[in-house]
């Protein structure tokens, strides 16, 4: 048994799919780097949403089938804390990402932190299928309902585009918190 323990899922006691669903909600490594990927991809108008909306849940699942190659390592929270500030960064700095950028970017969180729920979906012996597509349909929602909001700012009023870029620079911070407590 190895010496090394990651705590990542919880149960709902309604079954694979629902657990999945409820994971990212209740997961603030999960939650927060969504919602700052969300933020920036918005700011950059429908087409970085739409690329992002798509990208990401593909790519977490796709990270969750993977995952069973994977093992557990300290590493994998330090990764995901890092992208929680590096997209909370992104998005409060306003900075001009293509939609392709983008979706590298969603790609990339989805393959980590898939991969992530993967290895910890492995060795709990849970269907990681199942609960994949929880996760996945979750961050869809997620996706769905930040980004539109981020993207309309976009083009609305100033005060609704520094609204979301400070919402992203909270997101930032807490990601700093995060990789503090997953360093120490």
């Amino acid at each position: 048994m190895p010496s090394f323990f990651l705590a990542h899922l919880m149960t709902t006691g309604l079954g694979p799919f629902y657990d999945g669903l409820a994971h990212v909600f209740v997961t603030p490594e999960d939650l927060l780097p969504v919602l700052a990927l969300s933020l920036a991809a918005g700011l950059r108008g429908p087409a970085g949403g739409r690329t992002a909306l798509f990208v990401l849940p593909a790519a977490w699942l796709a990270g969750v089938v993977l995952g069973g190659l994977f093992s557990p390592h300290w590493i994998w929270p330090v990764v995901a804390a890092g992208m929680t500030v590096l997209f909370g960064t992104l998005a409060a700095a306003d900075l001009r990402l293509s939609a392709r950028v983008v979706g590298v970017l969603a790609a990339a969180l989805g393959l980590w932190n898939g991969s992530w729920n993967g290895i910890d979906l492995v060795r709990s012996g849970a269907d990681r299928l199942g609960t994949g597509l929880g996760i996945a349909c979750a961050v869809f929602v997620v996706m769905a309902l930040v980004g539109p909001g981020a993207a309309a700012a976009s083009v609305r009023a100033a005060a609704a585009r520094i609204a979301a870029r400070v919402a992203a620079s909270w997101i930032a911070a807490a990601g700093l918190f995060m990789l503090g407590w997953s360093l120490r």
